[in-house]
Formats: C-alpha cells, sequence, structure tokens
C-alpha cells in the first residue's frame, strides 16, 4: 500500500470544518465474498488496485451496501444477490444457516463511531445482529432471538434510571439508521447514542455511486432537472443545467476535456434540438464544426462523466443527502467501481489528479477500484492499496 498526505491550498475548507465531516476511515470485511478478516483503510482519495478476481469490487459493493442500508433502504435492496456475498468455503451450521459480516468505522465530532453488521443470507435474507461502539462503549446491539419473528432484539445505552433500553426492530433494516426515531435523546446517555447514530448515518447517506455507461451518453435527453444519474446517460441534461448555474465549474470541465479528449477542444456546449431534447457538443473553435459527444470514444464519454461528478457536488447528483446537516459538514464520497475502465494512461491520470485537487478541498472524497493504479503513482493525496487474487 502506497500512502501520500493529502493536497492542500487556497480553496480548503476553513480550518477545523474537515474534522467535523462525518467521513468513513475504515471498511471492515470479516467474510464477505472471497475476504475474511479485511480491514481496509478509507483515505480522501483511495483505489483499490488488483486484477480481476483480487477483490476489488467486493469492496465497493459492501460500502454501497452499507450506504443503502444507512439511506433507509431495506436489506434486499441493499444486498439483492445475498447468497453471492457469503464466503464460497463458509458452510451452513446445524440449522443450515449460511451469511456473511460487514463494517466500517466512521470518524466526525463523535469521536471514532464502530458499526458491525452480521446478515444471514440463508435460509431467508435478514440481519442477525448489529453492534454500535463508540471507544470502548457499546452504545446498540442487535441480536436475533426468535427465528420464527421477523424482528432482531435491540439494546441500546441510556444512562439514566434504566441502564439499558430494549425494544425489538425490524430484521431487514439498519437499527443504526432508526434510532433517532426510537431514542428520546433525554439523558446524556442517550444524547451520545444519537450523536453516534447520526454520524455514520449522515457519513453513509453521503455516498454516491457512479459507473459512466457511454451507450446511453450518445443518445440526446429530455431537459430536466438536471440531476445526474449513476450511469451518466443523462449527461446532456445535467450540462444543460451546469453552463447557466455553475460557469466556473463548468468552465473546469471543458478545460478537463481539453484534456483528455482527442482534437482541440474550445468549449463544452449544449444544443436544444426541435423535439425538446438536448444533447451536449464539443465546441472545436472558430470556424470548425462541433462534434456531438455522441462520436466519442467510450473513453472519452466515461472520462467525461467522472470529470463532471468530480466538478460538481450532491445538488447536482441523483443523491439524497442528509438535508437537516449544513452542507458546511458534509462530505461527498464518489464510489467508482472500474474507475480506469477505458481509459488510456493519459486520461486516467488526469482524472487521478482532479481527483486530488477536489479532495484537497474537503468536500469531496473517492473511492475507485482500478486494475491498475500505475497512473495514481507519485500523484500527491493518492492512496492505493493494493489487492492479490
Amino acid at each position: 500500500m502506497t500512502t501520500s498526505s493529502p493536497l492542500t491550498g487556497p480553496d480548503s475548507v476553513p480550518a477545523g470544518a474537515s474534522s467535523a465531516r462525518p467521513t468513513v476511515t475504515e471498511l471492515r470485511l470479516s467474510a464477505f465474498r472471497k475476504h475474511r478478516g479485511a480491514t481496509f483503510p478509507v483515505a480522501p482519495l483511495t483505489l483499490f488496485a488488483g486484477p480481476s478476481g483480487s477483490g476489488k469490487s467486493s469492496v465497493l459493493q459492501a460500502y454501497e451496501a452499507l450506504a443503502r442500508l444507512g439511506a433507509g433502504d431495506e436489506l434486499d435492496e441493499a444486498f439483492p444477490d445475498p447468497a453471492a456475498c457469503v464466503p464460497e468455503s463458509a458452510g451452513p451450521d446445524a440449522q443450515g444457516r449460511r451469511g456473511f459480516r460487514v463494517g466500517c468505522t466512521v470518524d466526525g465530532p463523535a469521536g471514532p463511531v464502530r458499526l458491525d453488521l452480521a446478515v444471514q443470507a440463508e435460509p431467508e435474507l435478514r440481519i442477525v445482529g448489529e453492534r454500535l461502539t463508540c471507544g470502548r462503549q457499546t452504545l446498540l446491539t442487535t441480536a436475533l432471538r426468535d427465528p420464527g419473528r421477523s424482528t432482531v432484539q435491540a439494546a441500546w445505552h441510556t444512562a439514566g434510571s434504566v441502564s439499558v433500553t430494549r425494544a425489538p426492530l425490524p430484521d431487514d433494516r439498519l437499527g443504526t439508521a432508526l434510532l433517532p426515531l426510537r431514542v428520546a435523546g433525554k439523558t446524556d446517555g442517550q444524547l451520545r447514542v444519537l450523536a453516534a447514530a447520526e454520524q455514520v448515518v449522515v457519513a453513509l447517506r453521503s455516498v454516491f455511486a457512479c459507473d459512466p455507461q457511454p451507450y446511453g451518453m450518445r443518445r440526446p435527453v429530455a431537459a430536466g432537472e438536471g440531476r445526474l444519474r449513476r450511469g451518466c446517460d443523462n449527461l446532456a441534461e445535467v450540462l444543460h443545467r451546469t453552463r447557466s448555474e455553475c460557469a466556473k465549474r463548468h468552465a473546469r470541465l471543458a478545460a478537463a476535456a481539453r484534456t483528455g479528449c482527442a482534437g482541440e477542444v474550445a468549449d463544452l456546449a449544449v444544443e436544444e434540438l426541435g423535439d425538446g431534447t438536448v444533447r451536449a457538443l464539443l465546441g472545436r473553435g472558430e470556424g470548425r464544426d462541433a462534434t456531438p459527444v455522441g462520436r466519442l470514444g467510450e473513453g472519452e464519454l466515461r472520462y467525461l462523466g467522472l470529470a463532471l461528478v468530480l466538478l460538481t457536488g450532491p445538488g447536482v447528483l441523483a443523491m439524497d443527502q442528509a438535508a437537516e446537516v449544513p452542507s458546511a459538514y458534509q462530505s461527498l464520497t464518489v464510489l467508482a467501481d472500474g474507475f480506469d475502465r477505458c481509459l488510456d494512461p493519459r486520461q486516467a491520470r488526469e482524472l487521478a489528479l482532479l481527483a486530488a485537487e477536489m479532495t484537497a478541498r474537503g468536500h469531496v472524497r473517492l473511492v475507485g477500484a482500478v486494475a491498475d493504479a500505475g497512473f495514481a503513482r507519485g500523484v500527491e493525496g493518492a492512496t492505493v492499496v493494493d489487492l492479490v487474487p
């Protein structure tokens, strides 16, 4: 693993603000797919590198699943193929049950908070154990007491006249995400539980999984609210918005296009078509016809999509952040499986440099999976985690 210090600069956030932003700083795959007892650091710019079969995509899958649970999704939405998440060598117990375990650490105002989750995949999908801890103190535990009921028995720290509160919680949702609705916040212990739970939820909700799909990006799209979808298929719609609302960021994106796209790029424009749709164009300079982005190669399209994600933010991305938390204390985390897919080394390095620039400002984090991180070696602020099959 190679680690570098993050960049700093005039566009960095105010002193003290970044440390107050809840962020995932560690992922634990205790038993998930091919990983057993694995712990991975998560820096502002982290690339998991390795050949096919090394498990790098599994790391991002676990992260995204935790994020979906933190956002309130049900268990089957977070893990649509749970049997595939069970380590291949894991045999069933006496009752025929098999499962997997994942977790994370979230740093923030409450200090490092650990969330650990045990999931039963077979014979039916359900959460069978959850633990939320801060320091040496256990704030929440859940356990499956009665397999015939669709609930787990939860116990959370109270520190009032009763030291622990016990109540059933559903076995298909993350208990930590439900605590703000269950805990009154009247005692110091309850306030501590709420602070830890909210810190974890804010960090997990601040995730945007991105995988630009060139085929969908080639077609004109209807003009709408301009929130970029996961596959970036509505790239032109979003550019139509950013061109008028975010002039500085749009100019920065055009500069990135000049670096990552072939030929001269004078501007990144949007054309309104007669049927109410819009399409994106690369302006080629005075006296030359613009090039519709549909004519670009797959690498150029993926490059544009990823650059747009890094340069915008939650207000332009199709995601639901914690609206009750001021933006100065939120940090968007972009998950990009196949970050270098279809890119040549020059494009990949330019994106890594752009990611380093944006993560240094504190509002954006990037966790990506790549086949070969050679393009990122020496990029200040980049952490490369090398995995082997």
